[in-house]
């Protein structure tokens, strides 16, 4: 393995973690593993991507936030989507949004929703993104590790993006059907 990886490969996998969503990181990290990339510049690049969101979607959740304050269907649109985060965020953390249920809504959805829930909470761009890129790198390695691990198995990069994008999609229905037949539900 080289000590520094070349520019293009680099790039390419930074690509293909840009994208938002589907199988940008098993489609990264096995490339990643084909182009000989180390696992530290591969979680490296993904770093990067989240960054380059935060920069990216930053603006766009400014300008909606001042919209809110100045278009009665947005400021409706804003009280709900308070009310439905303190709602989600009880399940982690008691009342109020703390660092744990943010990471953890960052790690469970995505990181927009997760610095949304931040902004919304009253977290700063520093500390919101924080908490978002914590949880999305939590999700990164349990995805790369899982894609990793099967790859291993498998041997074949499309059958295991096949397999860990079902998971990724049927995995959390069956978690909320368990919760909800399982678990008593708590009125709100």
């Amino acid at each position: 393995m080289p000590l520094f990886p070349s520019l293009p490969a680099m790039l390419s996998v930074l690509k293909l973690f840009i994208i938002p969503v589907g199988g940008g990181i098993p489609a990264g990290v096995l490339l990643a593993q084909a182009k000989g990339l180390a696992w530290p510049i591969t979680t490296g690049l993904y770093l990067v991507s989240d960054l380059v969101l935060a920069l990216a979607f930053e603006p766009i959740l400014r300008l909606f936030a001042a919209l809110c304050g100045k278009v009665p269907f947005l400021a409706r649109f804003s009280a709900a989507l308070k009310a439905a985060t303190a709602r989600s965020v009880e399940h982690f953390s008691g009342t109020r949004a703390g660092p744990f249920a943010l990471v953890m809504i960052a790690f469970g959805v995505d990181p927009m929703t997760g610095r949304t829930t931040a902004h919304a909470a009253g977290h700063g761009f520093l500390a919101g993104w924080a908490f978002a890129i914590a949880g999305d790198m939590l999700y990164f390695a349990v995805i790369a590790l899982t894609t990793l691990r099967l790859n291993s198995y498998f041997r074949d990069p499309n059958t295991t993006m096949l397999i860990v994008l079902g998971a990724m999609f049927v995995v959390p229905m069956l978690v909320r059907y368990v919760r909800s037949t399982w678990m008593p539900q708590k009125q709100y």
